[in-house]
C-alpha cells in the first residue's frame, strides 16, 4: 500500500486565460478502486494526463506508482490479437492471460484473430485484461463502457470488482456502483475524495448542499437585519451627536453617542463575519437548469408497428424477426446485444434504407427528431449547424449552456469540442425541435452524470413518445415504459 499525494496542483492550457486546477490538495491510496466523476470538460483526462508526466504544472504530484492507461494505442490493428496482448504484458504467462479472458467471458479464439477483426467491446475487454496483468502498475481507465452493451458492462464491472489500484472515468452509475470503494469527484470548485460508491456519495454530497442551502438562507436574512440595525443604530448616533449643540450636559450626549456608534460597528462586524461565512458556502454546487421540450401530439393512438422485421446484413439477419407497436406517449427501450440489429431499427424509422425482412408502418405526416450514435463527423460552427437542421439559433445555443457548454465555446469549430459535448450539440438540436416521436441512440455515450439527471428530469415532466438505445441501466430504468429485447 502507498499513497499519491497531489499538492497545490495548478494547470491551465497555454491558450487559457482560465486555470483548470488551482491549488488543489488531496491524497489516494494506491489500492483503492476509484471512480472518478465530474461535469464534461471540466478537466477528468487532463487529471489523468498530469498523473502520467504528460503535461507540465505547478505544485508536486508526489507519487510511488507507475501508471498505465487504457484506452491503450495499439499501433498494428493487423497483428496477431494474441501478438498485441504479448505487447502489452510481456511478463504474463499464457494461462494467465487465458484466466483474464475467461473472467470477462472473452473467447480464447479471439487470440488467434487479427485484432482489427474484434468488435469494438472485444477489443476493450482484451486490453483490459492485459493492462491488469501488468503487475505493480496503478491503471487509469478512461471511459471504458462506451462500446459495452448492457451484458458486457455487468460482466465488466464484476471483473474490476475483482481488481485494484485504478481510477475509472465513467457516467454510468449502475457501472460504478458494482465496482468502486471510493469516489473521487472534480466538483465546481475543488476535487474531493470519499469513500463508499457513487450513491453513498450522492447521498451525502446532496445532503451537504441541502445544509448548505439552509445555511445560505439563514446567513442571508441575518446580514439583512444585521445591515437595518447597524444603519438605524449609526442613524440614532448622529441624531443624538448633532442634540449636543446647546445641550446642558454635553459629555452624557457625547457618551451616549459613542454608545449607539459602538452598537452600530458591532452589527457591522458581525454582518461582515456572516458574509464571509455565506461565501464559503455553496462553491460546488451543480446548477442542473431545468431543460424544457415541445413534443407534438399524435393524432392517432398509434404512430408506427414493426411486423416481423429483421434488419439483415449481407442478405443475414441479424436477429430474430420482431413485431411492436409504437403507441403515443410510449417510451420504449431497445435491449440487446452489440450487433442485435437495435441501431438498424431505429435507422429503419428514421427513413434510412437498411435492407431488412418484414414490414414497417408509419402514421401520415409523422414529425421524427433523431439523435444518431456517431457524432465523429461533426464539423463547422453552431450557428452552422443550427442553420442546416432549420433549428431556431438561440433556443439551441440556451440549451448548450444549461447543459454545460461555456458560451465562450459558442465560436469554436465543433470538431475540436470533446466527445461528450458533440453529444450534447446533437441531444439539443433534438430538444430544440417539435416532434411527435423522439428517437434516439446511445444519446449518453460521453454525457456527464450531471446532465443525465437533467435529461432524465425533462423525460419525466414532458413525457414525449421516445424509442431509444441506451445502455446506462439507471437511465433505462428511470425513462422507459417497456423494453423490447431483441
Amino acid at each position: 500500500m502507498a499513497v499519491i499525494k497531489v499538492e497545490n496542483l495548478t494547470f491551465s492550457y497555454p491558450s487559457s486565460c482560465q486555470n483548470i486546477f488551482e491549488n488543489v490538495n488531496f491524497q489516494i491510496d494506491t489500492d483503492w478502486k476509484l471512480g472518478f466523476i465530474g461535469r464534461n470538460g471540466r478537466g477528468k483526462t487532463t487529471f489523468l494526463n498530469l498523473l502520467q508526466g504528460k503535461l507540465e504544472y505547478s505544485g508536486k504530484i508526489i507519487t510511488p506508482a507507475r501508471f498505465d492507461y487504457f484506452p491503450y494505442p495499439v499501433e498494428d490493428k493487423t497483428a496477431l490479437t494474441e501478438d498485441v496482448v504479448k505487447n502489452v504484458c510481456p511478463a504474463a504467462e499464457d494461462w494467465q492471460i487465458m484466466r483474464e479472458l475467461n473472467y470477462l467471458d472473452v473467447d480464447c479464439e479471439v487470440l488467434y484473430r487479427p485484432f482489427e477483426t474484434l468488435s469494438n467491446g472485444e477489443q476493450t475487454k482484451v486490453l483490459l485484461a492485459a493492462l491488469f496483468l501488468n503487475e505493480g502498475r496503478f491503471l487509469l481507465i478512461d471511459e471504458p463502457t462506451n462500446h459495452l452493451d448492457t451484458q458486457a458492462r455487468e460482466l465488466l464491472s464484476a471483473y474490476l470488482r475483482r481488481k485494484k489500484s485504478f481510477i475509472l472515468i465513467s457516467h454510468d452509475r449502475h457501472f460504478l456502483d458494482g465496482c468502486v470503494d471510493h469516489i473521487l469527484s472534480l466538483n465546481r470548485a475543488d476535487i474531493e475524495v470519499r469513500n463508499g460508491n457513487f450513491t453513498s456519495f450522492m447521498e451525502n454530497f446532496e445532503r451537504q448542499q441541502d445544509f448548505e442551502r439552509r445555511q445560505n438562507s439563514r446567513l442571508q436574512t441575518d446580514i439583512r437585519r444585521l445591515e437595518k440595525i447597524a444603519r438605524r443604530t449609526s442613524d440614532w448616533a448622529d441624531a443624538v451627536e448633532a442634540s449636543k449643540i446647546g445641550a446642558a450636559d454635553k459629555g452624557y450626549v457625547g457618551h451616549k453617542s459613542a454608545k449607539m456608534m459602538k452598537r452600530a460597528k458591532v452589527a457591522e462586524a458581525r454582518q461582515q463575519k456572516q458574509i464571509e461565512e455565506k461565501s464559503a458556502l455553496l462553491k460546488n454546487t451543480e446548477v442542473e437548469s431545468p431543460l424544457k421540450l415541445s413534443p407534438l401530439d399524435y393524432r392517432s393512438e398509434r404512430l408506427a408497428s414493426f411486423s416481423e422485421i429483421a434488419p439483415r446484413y449481407r442478405e443475414k439477419e441479424v436477429c430474430a424477426p420482431v413485431s411492436f407497436e409504437i403507441r403515443r406517449g410510449e417510451r420504449i427501450a431497445l435491449e440487446g446485444r452489440n450487433g442485435s440489429g437495435k441501431s438498424s431499427l431505429l435507422k429503419l424509422l428514421c427513413g434510412q434504407r437498411i435492407e431488412h425482412s418484414g414490414t414497417l408502418n408509419f402514421g401520415s405526416d409523422l414529425i421524427i427528431s433523431y439523435v444518431p450514435q456517431d457524432t465523429s463527423r461533426l464539423r463547422g460552427s453552431l450557428a452552422d449547424f443550427a442553420a442546416f437542421h432549420k433549428i431556431d439559433e438561440s433556443l439551441f445555443k440556451a440549451i448548450l449552456h444549461k447543459m454545460g457548454i461555456d458560451k465562450g465555446q459558442f465560436d469554436c469549430d465543433i470538431a475540436d469540442f470533446s466527445d461528450g459535448q458533440k453529444k450534447k450539440t446533437v441531444l439539443a438540436k433534438s430538444l430544440s425541435e417539435a416532434a411527435h416521436l423522439y428517437v434516439w441512440d446511445e444519446p449518453l455515450n460521453f454525457i456527464d452524470i450531471y446532465s443525465r439527471i437533467q435529461i432524465e428530469n425533462l423525460i419525466a415532466e414532458y413525457r414525449p413518445t421516445m424509442i431509444f438505445v441506451e445502455h446506462d441501466k439507471t437511465f433505462q430504468e428511470k425513462v422507459a415504459t417497456k423494453i423490447i429485447r431483441l
